[in-house]
């Protein structure tokens, strides 16, 4: 029988934030279609949890904050070649113009743009991503389509992660590396429950969406899959929507 073009069976992929929301879905989801996983994090606990959510065997947590020099370069050393690489590891901050200081501004940017991008750099010099391979990043219609007020230091961020992966897209396509990116609307992770918007201020927003609610993480690791899957064998460049129907509003 041939096998599914979704199938992930013995690919070995690395998802950072891989500790909740986004980044723990869609490890979990990639382990059910045979991939091998590495989970990376910053908090031990939360990796190991979602390593017992795991489906198969093979799976390997490396714990490491992304925001220190040494924790990449620790992580980096530790990886064998991957063939995909899920960079989901990410921070929010509702600031206003009046407020977004530069301090601050470094802080999201550190988080949602400068450090994945070095993982990738780093991994891609010490030869850590095969050939094939794909790479998918988190980024957010928060930075390129929906433009909410005190959102502009996560939605520049996000907007700036997007940008430079359809670089990365264009220069690594000769090394049969592809890169995309999702572009998620709001998503219920517990990510949007820290910070200054309430539970029903979201339960009302939820519900300008067409599709009446806002999305769940294994809906955007869906789309992750297809990225990281043989299935989208001839994507590279694209950022894929996924957000309930929000931008036809």
């Amino acid at each position: 029988m041939m096998q599914s073009p979704f199938s992930l069976t013995d690919k070995t992929i690395l998802v950072t934030g891989a500790s909740s929301g986004i980044g723990r879905a869609t490890a979990i989801e990639c382990s059910r279609l045979g991939a091998h996983l590495v989970l990376t994090g910053r908090n031990v606990g939360r990796l190991e949890e979602t390593l017992s959510m795991l489906a198969g065997d093979g799976h390997v947590v490396i714990a490491a904050d992304l925001t220190v020099e040494e924790d990449i370069d620790a992580l980096v050393e530790a990886l064998q070649p991957v063939d995909g690489l899920v960079l989901c590891s990410g921070m929010g901050m509702m600031t206003p113009v009046q407020f977004s200081t530069r301090k601050k501004l470094m802080e999201v940017f550190d988080t949602n743009f400068l450090y994945p991008v070095e993982l990738m750099r780093r991994m891609l010099k010490k030869k850590k991503v095969a050939s094939p391979a794909s790479i998918v990043a988190v980024a957010s219609m928060g930075g390129t389509h929906f433009f909410t007020v005190g959102n502009g230091a996560y939605g520049a961020s996000k907007a700036a992660l997007d940008s430079f992966m359809k670089f990365a897209a264009r220069e690594l396509a000769s090394k049969s590396i592809r890169v995309n990116t999702v572009l998620p609307a709001m998503i219920d992770t517990p990510l949007i429950h820290r910070g200054a918007v309430s539970d029903e201020d979201h339960a009302a927003d939820a519900l300008t969406y067409p599709l009446r609610r806002y999305g769940r993480p294994e809906e955007v690791a869906y789309a992750i899959i297809y990225l990281l899957s043989d299935a989208s064998a001839w994507t590279t460049g694209s950022s894929l929507i996924i957000d309930g129907g929000k931008s036809l509003v």
